[in-house]
């Protein structure tokens, strides 16, 4: 079993990096996130879990423990397996996700690309009440927790975003963010903030 990897960053690729640890060069499936803090060159420290098919085996590296705690629960599900609990921590953060579980968000889940309806409930439905609460606040600044959007400033800032192109889960899970942080925040704001993260 390969639980942390430490190692210097040879390459970034779409989903996944090379990272070399004592001479060898591991290839590392990581979430967006994780992605968008290691850089060619540098020192990167993931939190792993090996997972051996019969037709391959797979390393998925983690910045930080929360989202490694949330991906084993979600590969836990019948019928999601790590590619598409990949899927659903890149497309939003840490935070967004273990709120849509525990509020039982169907459509948000199922915004997420390769999860229908019928997954997005199993999910719901098996994991609800078994998210820990701390994960709902997971990478929110201290003091200051991501809230549902509720507010009018907040679904228009949603609306325009998703006008613009944007998928759904990560402008929800972006907006969310930005309210937990102020929740006083203008639509204008809202939608300023958000294009600077999710471009």
């Amino acid at each position: 079993m390969i639980a942390y990897l430490s190692g210097v960053v040879r390459e970034v690729r779409e989903n996944s990096a090379v990272i070399v640890a004592g001479g060898v060069g591991y290839e590392v499936q990581c979430p967006a996130g994780t992605l968008g803090k290691l850089v060619v060159g540098q020192n990167a420290e993931l939190s792993t879990r090996f997972v051996v098919r019969e037709d391959a085996q797979l390393l998925f590296g983690f910045s930080d423990a929360d989202s490694l705690k949330l991906f084993d629960l979600v590969t836990g599900v019948s019928g999601v397996g790590p590619k598409l609990g990949l899927s659903l921590l890149s497309a939003m953060p840490v935070s967004a996700l273990a709120q849509g579980l525990m509020a039982g968000d169907v459509k948000l889940l199922s915004s997420v690309s390769g999860v229908g309806k019928k997954t997005a409930e199993r999910l719901v439905l098996e994991l609800q009440n078994k998210v820990p609460e701390h994960l709902a606040a997971a990478g929110v600044p201290a003091g200051t927790r991501a809230t549902p959007v509720s507010s009018t400033a907040g679904r228009d800032a949603i609306e325009a975003l998703l006008a613009l192109g944007f998928r759904e889960a990560q402008v929800r899970g972006v907006v969310a963010e930005l309210l937990g942080a102020d929740p006083t925040q203008s639509a204008d704001a809202l939608i300023r903030k958000g294009l600077g993260r999710l471009r």
